[in-house]
């Protein structure tokens, strides 16, 4: 799912979560940033191979803010490694407000970026939102007063 900020990404990953959760399904949301670092966490603690084996038997990964920030060529590898687990068993939903396109040359090193995209892209239903910020109309910008 990609789209400018605020066009409801977020919202619409997690309420698609949410509905996997009724019938029981187990799903997790993570902001990538934030996962990549509890993977280098785990690395250190030794929980790595338990956390990547919870993340690969989870049946929906929703993956929010793809992208933000350029990837790291151990980012890659460890996104590839999270992905291939789960690739053509489990779910992955990944929001991102950097378009599809992009994404092989954020990813860096060619090979694991054909990896990740052949693995994750070539087989998903993709969303393109567009739109203003939902922001903007729930949170109007507060009145500014004369100097």
């Amino acid at each position: 799912m990609v789209g400018p900020t605020g066009v409801g990404k977020t919202y619409l990953c997690c309420a698609l979560a949410h509905q996997a959760c009724r019938p029981g399904f187990t799903t997790r949301y993570y902001r990538v940033p934030r996962l990549l670092t509890e993977l280098a966490m785990a690395k250190g603690d030794g929980s790595y191979p338990e956390l990547t084996r919870q993340l690969a038997r989870l049946d929906v990964l929703v993956l929010d803010d793809w992208g933000l920030a350029p990837f790291t060529p151990t980012d890659t590898r460890e996104l590839l490694e999270v992905i291939e687990d789960r690739h053509l068993g489990r779910s992955t939903v990944v929001a991102s407000q950097l378009p599809i396109e992009n994404w092989y040359a954020a990813l860096g090193d060619p090979t694991a970026a054909d990896a990740i995209m052949d693995r994750l892209v070539h087989h998903a239903h993709q969303l393109r939102l567009t739109g203003e910020s939902m922001r903007k109309h729930r949170d109007p910008a507060p009145a500014t007063s004369p100097a």
